[in-house]
C-alpha cells in the first residue's frame, strides 16, 4: 500500500473556483483501478492550502493515474490557481492497523 501525503498552496481567494475541479479530480480518480482513497480537501486553518491524502494498492496504479487524461486536465488548469507551492511525499505501508 503506497500512501501519499501533502498540500498545495494557492491564492486564497481562487481556492472557491479551484473546489469543482477538485471535486471533479477526485471523483474521476477513484473510479480507477488501485485507488483505495483520495481526497483534495481546503484546510480550514490554513487559508488557501489544500491538503492532500491519498492511498494506493500499488505504485503501478499510482503511475497509471499520474498519466491519466483527467491528471493532465487538472494540471492545466492549476496554474490559474495562483499556485505558490507543492508538496506531495509517498510512504510505504506494511500493515494497516483500524484504530475506530
Amino acid at each position: 500500500m503506497l500512501i501519499i501525503t501533502g498540500h498545495i498552496a494557492m491564492d486564497p481567494d481562487k481556492v472557491d473556483e479551484a473546489t469543482p475541479h477538485l471535486v471533479a479530480l477526485m471523483e474521476a480518480t477513484r473510479a480507477e483501478e488501485g485507488c483505495v482513497d483520495y481526497v483534495l480537501s481546503p484546510d480550514p486553518s490554513r487559508p488557501g492550502v489544500v491538503c492532500i491524502s491519498e492511498r494506493w494498492e500499488t505504485q503501478e496504479a499510482l503511475n497509471s493515474h499520474m498519466k491519466a487524461p483527467h491528471m493532465a486536465e487538472f494540471q492545466s488548469k492549476v496554474a490559474g490557481f495562483g499556485v505558490t507551492g507543492m508538496s506531495v511525499t509517498s510512504y510505504e505501508a506494511a500493515s494497516e492497523t483500524k484504530l475506530i
